[in-house]
């Protein structure tokens, strides 16, 4: 299960001097921080539509949550800020550490096993790209 935060005073919407970004976040998604780490390096700076490519290829259990967060602050810079997918960028993407889970598995004699299940909260930023960056990017 998938818990989005809002963040700031506007819900994860922030408009800046360098150009507009819309952040979103996950949290106590149920996997470890370095399985998650290891997609989010690999999407950081990454266009819209070449992060969906790789997220969609990659064979990583940890692809699916951050795929379906990218789709989520792309509907979100879409619906509330009018942006266009194809114009934004992952300008910031990390993956910090949250809760341990605790779980007791029977064993013989009555004994108990602790099973310790890592969650991560996963931040995507998604930022639209400048008019001069784009016309430097068709020379």
């Amino acid at each position: 299960m998938t818990n989005f935060k809002k963040v700031g005073n506007n819900p994860m919407i922030k408009n800046s001097s360098s150009g507009r970004e819309v952040k979103v976040l996950a949290q106590h998604i149920c996997m470890s921080v370095l399985k998650a780490r290891r997609v989010i390096d690999q999407i950081r700076g990454r266009s819209y539509k070449e992060t969906l490519m790789i997220l969609e290829l990659m064979p990583y259990r940890a692809s699916y949550p951050i795929l379906k967060l990218v789709y989520s602050a792309a509907a979100n810079a879409n619906h509330n800020m009018g942006l266009n997918e194809a114009d934004s960028f992952i300008s910031k993407a990390e993956a910090n550490r949250s809760t341990i889970v605790k779980r007791l598995r029977p064993r013989a004699r009555g004994r108990s096993y602790l099973i310790k299940r890592p969650t991560c909260h996963i931040t995507i930023v998604l930022k639209e790209k400048y008019k001069s960056f784009l016309d430097q990017s068709k020379i």
